[in-house]
């Protein structure tokens, strides 16, 4: 069976949730990824890209900028029901991460629809003014749900008859080569001792005030930062010393990169748009063997602070104080033991084998209903 995912973010932008989950279905199954439309082209076609190591294929669906904006969604749908004929689609799964796709695309009859709720993205900053309306529909239309964290089950747990959390997960055999003493980058070995290091993109979610204060108070602490920076001017990022800005990196490079931080930190800022995160970069810090500290994210204060794996801290002081600690105390190993005891049943395979079954379960259950459905009226 097929699985065609509509997605929000473009699928070379950082390797996260969808490409681990994703990828893993398409070891044995194909799977097409529809990014969000491209609406300034100069006709209506759609363009497909073969992955390179998977039977994946991303898509890309483009409408003319000639094409008026109340007949967007027609077309789009014209150019769906083209695509699926062409590819010979007709046993699928259809796997939202995007409820706004549900515009153009709810046309479509899979044998299951899940909705993989990764992030609240309505508190996202720039999030289209529809997208609770259009999640409460896909909600109604799915017939399983997923959520990229336990905080996010909780708010929606009511909203769904079939609604599972399944938190971050990991690759831990990537990001425990971290522990390994590696070859430095070049762009990071010219930076001095100690670093305090994050990886990700940096946007609304990112507290300024809070790296601006650090990077003040201790000069001689050196911030290495790596990932994109959208949403937020550049310009309003501080530009101290020992604040190092290392751009977007391939996800199999990260490794070496956190082999040479001597803490890894998650400095994110407490508003609306980190609610409800669970960031993926949690468990893959603390398979790296390094110890971490973040700002009180509930879904990294539980379960992780809960179990002292995490140092939590929401001020400049706190944090501080922290890092100190870290630093002073060398000897982690008992801290490591207890770091693989608790990741030792995590992993993205086991996460993607407990949804498999579900994802069965459900197709099960629905063609049950159908096949009843279909009795009643003979």
């Amino acid at each position: 069976m097929d699985l065609v995912s509509f997605c929000h973010i473009r699928w070379n932008f950082v390797y996260q949730r969808p490409q681990h989950l994703l990828n893993r279905f398409a070891i044995n199954n194909r799977v097409f990824v529809i990014e969000e439309p491209n609406y300034d082209k100069e006709s209506n076609c759609y363009e497909l890209k073969k992955d390179d190591q998977y039977n994946l294929w991303v898509v890309n669906f483009n409408i003319s900028n000639d094409v008026p904006l109340n007949r967007r969604n027609e077309v789009l749908q014209e150019l769906i029901d083209t695509f699926f004929l062409a590819e010979k689609i007709d046993q699928y799964i259809l796997w939202y991460y995007s409820p706004m796709a549900l515009k153009y695309s709810d046309q479509l009859n899979s044998a299951v629809t899940v909705y993989d709720c990764m992030d609240e993205l309505s508190a996202f900053k720039f999030a289209d003014p529809e997208l609770k309306k259009m999640e409460k529909i896909l909600l109604n239309k799915a017939d399983i749900v997923f959520t990229g964290g336990q905080s996010l089950y909780e708010a929606k747990k009511d909203l769904h008859h079939n609604i599972h959390s399944f938190p971050s997960s990991i690759d831990k055999a990537h990001f425990k080569s971290a522990r390994i003493a590696q070859s430095e980058p070049s762009d990071e070995a010219m930076i001095p001792h100690p670093r305090f290091g994050f990886y990700g993109v940096i946007d609304e979610r990112f507290d300024i005030e809070l790296l601006k204060g650090l990077a003040e108070k201790r000069p001689d602490w050196h911030w290495v930062l790596i990932g994109p920076i959208i949403k937020i001017d550049p310009a309003a990022l501080p530009s101290n010393e020992n604040i190092h800005y290392l751009g977007g990196k391939d996800y199999n490079d990260l490794p070496a990169y956190l082999s040479g931080w001597d803490v890894a930190t998650l400095p994110f800022a407490l508003n609306e748009s980190t609610k409800f995160i669970s960031p993926t970069k949690t468990p893959e810090y603390l398979a790296g063997g390094k110890k971490v500290i973040s700002t009180s994210i509930t879904d990294v204060v539980n379960p992780y602070g809960v179990e002292g794996l995490v140092y939590i801290a929401d001020t400049v002081d706190d944090f501080i104080a922290a890092g100190e600690e870290i630093l002073q105390n060398s000897d982690d190993k008992i801290w490591k033991i207890k770091v693989d005891n608790f990741l030792l049943n995590i992993s993205w395979d086991e996460t993607w084998n407990d949804m498999s079954s579900l994802i069965d379960q459900a197709i099960e259950n629905k063609s049950i209903k159908t096949f009843k459905k279909s009795k009643a009226y003979v």
